[in-house]
């Protein structure tokens, strides 16, 4: 099979990136070293032209310097499907640009590329949502906009966090205890006065140890995941809300959880998903720009970006 493979990227601004903990990062990384060639596009320069999907591109280099990790060596516009590979890795808010992104990545599939996620697979898999499939594996949920019903899933749970379908990085996630005197307030607030729907899920008392992100390669789990910790007085856990993390190995229950969502994952042509686990439950999974690879490689001297690569060589090889 074909070896020196051209990989597209679409992501945010390079110039940007926490090379320390991007995830891109680190697939550009594992795919360089491989010799593949690396063509960096954003969302703007995606295009349609005559039926054909193409991008402004720009071919870079990198190096894993934090003061200079990339360099731009050419620059193209030409046709997507004569890439090999091209990975969707832009980053939420997942607003109609994204939707439209999608479309157009969806048509070049049809045209004859690999596209990493799968671009229709992105745009179905709502990341909090998508939990709804497997309820034996998520905590009792609740998705409504309706506030009444949600003060109703209060007063049966008790304690319960409230956040939007949409957000990211633990943004506007907030925890309503029983006789929480800012309840209305928060409701109000997460549902535009009843215009937004939003997630509840009962409180899980194990948030306290941190929550898991477990990362899935084609439908196949990385042996640890990463515990994410929250800070001392905050309720989340995420590391973009200040958390910190250690590495854990995956318990039973964990492989339990990945071994049910796995089918389904494989048959919409996710390949890289992060499962996001609260004690025994499923909270999110994360489909659009899923992170993590640089901190576990860190911790347990992996290649997590090796074993994506592998998967999409062989995807590749079959197209």
């Amino acid at each position: 099979m074909k070896k020196n493979l051209q990989l597209g990227i679409i992501m945010d601004p390079i110039e940007s990136i926490n090379t320390k903990k991007d995830s891109t990062f680190a697939m550009m990384l594992e795919a360089q070293r491989r010799g593949w060639q690396l063509f960096y596009m954003q969302q703007a320069d995606l295009f349609v032209e005559d039926g054909i999907v193409s991008a402004y591109m720009q071919q870079i280099s990198i190096k894993d310097d934090p003061q200079d990790w990339f360099k731009i060596i050419g620059e193209t516009t030409q046709a997507l499907h004569t890439l090999d590979c091209s990975l969707m890795r832009k980053d939420p808010p997942f607003d109609m640009e994204y939707i439209y992104s999608t479309y157009l990545l969806e048509l070049a599939e049809k045209q004859g590329t690999l596209i990493v996620n799968r671009p229709a697979s992105i745009r179905s898999a709502n990341e909090k949502l998508f939990t709804a499939l497997f309820p034996d594996c998520a905590p009792e949920t609740l998705v409504s906009r309706d506030m009444e019903r949600i003060k109703r899933f209060h007063k049966k749970h008790k304690n319960i966090v409230v956040k939007p379908l949409d957000g990211m990085g633990g943004a506007m996630i907030f925890q309503i205890r029983e006789g929480d005197s800012n309840r209305n307030v928060i409701l109000e607030a997460i549902t535009n006065n009843g215009q937004q729907t939003v997630m509840a899920q009962r409180f899980l008392p194990e948030y306290v140890d941190g929550d898991k992100r477990i990362l899935l390669i084609d439908g196949e789990p990385f042996p640890y995941a990463l515990a994410r910790l929250p800070a001392k007085g905050e309720g989340r856990a995420n590391l973009a809300a200040g958390g910190t993390y250690k590495g854990v190995a995956l318990s039973e229950r964990d492989l339990a959880i990945c071994a049910k969502v796995t089918p389904t994952l494989k048959e919409m042509g996710l390949m890289f998903v992060g499962l996001d686990v609260i004690g025994d439950y499923l909270t999110e999974i994360n489909v659009t720009s899923p992170t993590c690879i640089r901190e576990l490689d860190t911790i347990y001297s992996a290649n997590i970006a090796g074993l994506l690569m592998d998967s999409i060589e062989n995807k590749v090889g079959t197209l």
